[in-house]
C-alpha cells in the first residue's frame, strides 16, 4: 500500500517545550518509532508541520542587525524543510536500516488571487500572552489571533494548487525509497507572468497539501497524526463526544474551528471525496492501530471501515 503521512507539530514540539534542536529530535526519533511498522509493510510519503520552527527563525531573522529586511517567509519555510527534513531523513535510516530514505525541499504553487492574503489564519511562532503578543504586532507590524489560551502571530494560508515536485516525488516511491516531503506544506510559489516561479510571503497548511499530494499520487491511505486520539464533536464542551468513523458529508456538517482541527478535517474529507479510499486523523502514537481501523477518526465514503483490511 501506497500511504501517505502528515505529522503534526506536537510530533517535534509539545506545547511548552523550549524549540531546542535536542528537545525536537528526541520528540522526531519516538516519531518514528511509531512510523516504523508502517514503513516496513508500505509505501511511505511523510510530511511534517513547520509553524514553530519557521516563528523561531522568523524572529532569529528580525532581529538580526546584519540584515537589510528580514528573510521572507518561502526562505524560512525552505530552512526548515532542510531542518526537520535531516532529523527525519537520519532517524527513519536509524530505525530501518538499509532502506532508502530520500529528503526533498518541495515548492507548493498557490494562486495569487487566493482570497488567504487579504485574511491571515495560519499560526506560526511561539505562543504569547495576549498583553506580549499585542506589543510585538504593534513593534513588527505582525497581525496576531488568539490560540486557545494563548496568542500567536498569523500569516497568509493560500490554498495549495500543486506540489511542483510530485512527478519526482512519485519516482522516489517506484524505486522503493521512503519519501519525507512537503515540510510545513511546501514552499509556497506562484507563477509569474512569464511562466517562472517565484516565492511568496505565505505558509501553506501542511495537511491540505499532503491531501493533495496523496491524491496525485494515488496513495491508499491518509494519515494526519497529531496529540489528539480522534476528532471530537463539540470539543471543549460538556456535550464533548469522540467520533469514530464518519463520512466526509457527516464530518462537514460539524463545526470544526478553522485555525486547529478545520483544515484537518477539509483535507480528509477531500481526499476521501476525490479518491474513494480511506483517510484518518488520530494519535501518533496509535499510527498503525489508525491504518487498521482500530483507533483514530476513520473516514470513507460509506462511514465503515472497508472490509479489506489495509494492514
Amino acid at each position: 500500500m501506497r500511504v501517505v503521512v502528515a505529522l503534526g507539530g506536537n510530533a517535534m514540539l509539545q506545547r511548552g517545550d523550549k524549540p531546542d534542536a535536542d528537545i525536537q529530535l528526541a520528540n522526531i526519533r519516538k516519531a518514528v518509532k511509531a512510523l516504523a511498522p508502517i514503513a516496513e509493510e508500505h509505501e511511505l510519503v511523510l510530511t511534517h508541520g513547520n509553524g514553530p520552527q519557521v516563528g523561531v527563525l522568523a524572529l532569529q531573522s528580525a532581529a538580526d542587525k546584519s540584515l537589510s529586511t528580514p528573510y521572507p517567509f518561502d526562505v524560512l519555510g525552505a530552512e526548515t524543510q532542510g531542518m526537520i527534513g535531516y532529523w527525519l531523513l537520519q532517524s527513519l535510516q536509524n530505525a530501518l536500516p538499509g532502506r532508502q530514505v530520500c529528503a526533498l525541499i518541495n515548492q507548493t504553487l498557490v494562486s495569487a488571487a487566493d482570497p488567504a492574503f487579504e485574511n491571515p489564519t495560519k499560526f506560526v511562532g511561539t505562543v504569547y500572552d495576549e498583553a506580549e503578543a499585542n506589543r510585538l504586532a504593534a513593534e513588527r507590524g505582525w497581525v496576531v489571533k488568539q490560540d486557545g489560551q494563548y496568542w500567536r502571530r498569523v500569516v497568509p494560508s493560500p490554498k495549495p494548487r500543486r506540489v511542483v515536485e510530485t512527478r519526482l516525488i512519485r519516482q522516489l516511491l517506484n524505486s522503493g525509497a521512503i519519501a519525507v516531503c512537503a515540510g510545513g506544506g511546501g514552499v509556497p510559489v506562484l507563477r509569474n507572468d512569464e511562466g517562472q516561479l517565484e516565492g511568496v510571503e505565505a505558509v501553506v497548511d501542511k495537511d491540505l497539501t499532503a491531501s493533495l499530494l496523496a491524491e496525485a499520487l494515488e496513495a491508499d491511505a491518509l494519515l494526519l497524526l497529531t496529540d489528539v486520539p480522534r476528532v471530537m464533536r463539540g470539543f471543549g464542551t460538556p456535550q464533548a463526544e469522540e467520533i469514530a468513523n464518519a463520512t466526509p458529508a457527516s464530518l462537514r456538517a460539524e463545526d470544526f474551528p478553522a485555525g486547529s482541527m478545520g483544515p484537518k478535517v477539509d483535507a480528509v474529507c477531500q481526499f476521501v471525496e476525490t479518491t474513494g479510499d480511506m483517510a484518518a486523523i488520530g494519535s501518533l502514537d496509535q499510527a498503525t492501530d489508525i491504518l487498521a481501523g482500530k483507533a483514530g477518526t476513520i473516514v470513507t465514503p460509506s462511514g465503515r471501515y472497508p472490509e479489506r483490511s489495509l494492514l
